[in-house]
Order: structure tokens, then sequence, then C-alpha cells
């Protein structure tokens, strides 16, 4: 079946926006990692929600080619137009990790999306950090300038927000070194937020590619980094399927798109630190650690497209028991209702 995008216009302005960035990342990446010696063309793959009637997306893979460990571009439009009894009118995406093969060169992550509701109300979430194995106090500060020059007025609020939601209690630390995290931003001029949305995305596209070309992005690893990377990817790992809550909800509110919405996941975690991690953490959380660590054990720490399919059974299956434990989970000044807004389900009240 044909997908069906959303009607509403400024749904429609949204996908624009986010398309644009999409190819705007991508082709730059492309670039660097030619310039690399790599020649590289992200692989486009398609899903559908609901077979189409309710929308879907697109999301561009990097290639396994040296250059990249895990890279993906997504972007997608959710909608409910024909369904009067669901909150959610329409959910319009861009999210992207970059997970670099070098251990010297940081993963990013950015998503920017508009949400609007049934009864009007419309509102942006934008989200960028950098997640180094190996910090570079250089590369902070460009990102962090970068982000405090785009935001503007808002900057204070994105960054508290983001060093709230990317600490990690069970490790005492931060995911990454720089966050930026705005929720339910919206003003009275429409048009103006979308500018700001697209100029927000490109100008930290473009901070992150001056970071991969910089000389330390390109150091030479030793054995030492290489485990440096293999642990840091690991508490990504931890980070995302323990207390991101919008990977949690994407996979609570369906499975039409299991490896796409686990795609920021890096391509290998060290499994005796993961072990490790099981203790760190209070119950219930004790046991979906373990239950992670189970899914990717007999594949030696690789995720693959299987173990994404299990590592996300592994999450529905935990929260239908524990629902309580949705409260645990990273937290903004802001919680959105994601899941209420698609679904009536019992889970929707917590998340």
């Amino acid at each position: 079946m044909e997908t069906i995008w959303a009607e509403s216009k400024s749904a429609q302005s949204a996908f624009k926006i986010v398309t644009e960035i999409q190819s705007y990342f991508v082709s730059k990446l492309e670039i660097q990692s030619q310039s690399a010696g790599y020649p590289a063309t992200f692989e486009p793959i398609k899903w559908q929600r609901n077979q189409g009637r309710h929308g879907g997306g697109t999301r561009l893979v990097a290639p396994d080619n040296g250059f990249f460990n895990r890279g993906s571009v997504n972007v997608s439009q959710v909608h409910y137009e024909d369904a009067p009894e669901k909150a959610l009118n329409s959910a319009t995406a861009l999210s992207t990790i970059i997970h670099p093969q070098n251990p010297y060169a940081p993963s990013i992550h950015m998503h920017l999306s508009l949400t609007e509701l049934k009864g009007g109300q419309h509102y942006w979430r934008l989200m960028a950090d950098l997640n180094p194995a190996i910090p570079h106090s250089p590369h902070t500060q460009a990102f962090r300038s970068a982000l405090k020059k785009v935001s503007g007025q808002t900057f204070a609020e994105g960054e508290k927000n983001g060093e709230k939601y990317f600490y990690i209690p069970a490790l005492g630390r931060h995911r990454g070194v720089a966050h930026f995290y705005l929720e339910h931003f919206s003003t009275s001029d429409p048009k103006a937020d979308e500018a700001f949305a697209l100029e927000f995305g490109k100008t930290m596209v473009d901070a992150y590619i001056e970071i991969l070309a910089d000389d330390f992005a390109k150091t030479k690893p030793d054995e030492a980094a290489k485990a440096s990377q293999r642990a840091y990817h690991t508490a990504y790992f931890l980070q995302v399927l323990t207390l991101d809550r919008g990977t949690t909800s994407g996979l609570l509110i369906h499975d039409d798109n299991d490896v796409g919405t686990l795609g920021s996941l890096p391509r290998f975690v060290d499994l005796n630190l993961l072990h490790s991690y099981v203790t760190q953490h209070p119950a219930p959380q004790d046991e979906l650690v373990t239950k992670l660590f189970q899914a990717v054990e007999a594949g030696g720490g690789e995720i693959g497209e299987e173990e994404k399919k299990a590592l996300a059974q592994v999450i529905r299956g935990f929260y239908e028991e524990h629902p309580q434990a949705i409260d645990l989970q990273a937290k903004g000044q802001v919680i959105p209702d994601t899941v209420q807004n698609h679904s009536s389900s019992h889970l929707s009240a917590k998340l």
C-alpha cells in the first residue's frame, strides 16, 4: 500500500524541513567518508505505520565501510487524521545518530520533531548532544558554542534539560559532554518556529562536520582507544535502553519499525562491562539490564538486526510486567505524553 502522508499544512511544512536536513546531513557525511578514503552511499530503508495508512518514514543507513561504526538518519511522519479518538493529529520527526569507527571521532545524536494535537496545540522538540568515547575539550567547546549561538534565548533552558535528561544515575555520569533538549517549544509565529528548527538542524550538522574534519578526530587509534570506545558504547547502549523515554515510547507504541527505532545502538558492546551494570541498578531495573544482556550475549556483544528485534521484545515485555518502572526513566522539565497521544493503553498514563 502506498504511504499516506498527513494533510495538515503544518505537518507538510515540518516534513519538508526534516527531509531537507536529512539530505543535507547525509551529503556532508558521505563527503567526509569519501575524503577519508571510504566511498560511501547511505542506503534508504522505508517503513510504514499500519501498512502506510498512518504514515511511515525513511531511514538512511550508513554503510559498513570502515568510516562508520553505525549511522542512521531517520525521517518519519505518523498521523491519525482519520482517527478522532486519538489525541495526536501528527508527529513529524528527524532522528539521527552517527557513531564513527575512529574512537577519536565523537558520536552525535540529534532529534527535531513537530507534534500536532487534535485540539490545535502544536510544539517542536529539539535535541542535540555530542557523545565522545575520548573527550576532546576543543570539540566540546565548539559544539556547545554552536548550540549557544543557534538557540539564543532558549539555550539555558535547553542545556539544563539536556544535563538532566542525559544523566545516568546508576553510573553517576552523563551520556556525552554537551547536551541540549528543548521540549514543547512554540511561539505565536509558527513560520518563525519552522525557520528556527531548520537553522538549528543545519547549524548543528555543520558544527559536527567541522569536528569530524579536525585532525584529532583522525588520530590513528591504538588498542586502548578502541577499548575506551567499546566501554563508551556500552554505556550508551545502557542509557538508550533503560532511560531514553523517546526510544521506549517508540517501541511501546508500535512494532512497525523496531530495527529503525533502535538504529542508534552501536555495533558492539562489552559484555563483561554490561553484565557488571546489573548490580548497579535498583529493582526492577536490574531485571531489565539482565534481560538486555541475555539478548546480546549469544552474539558475543555484536548488535545486528536480530539482536535489535530481541531487545525490542525485551523492553515491551518488561514494561508490560512493570509499568511503574517508567518512573525511573529520564526526565526533562516537561514530560511529553507521547504514548498517551498515540494510545489509550494502561501504560499511557505513565509516559
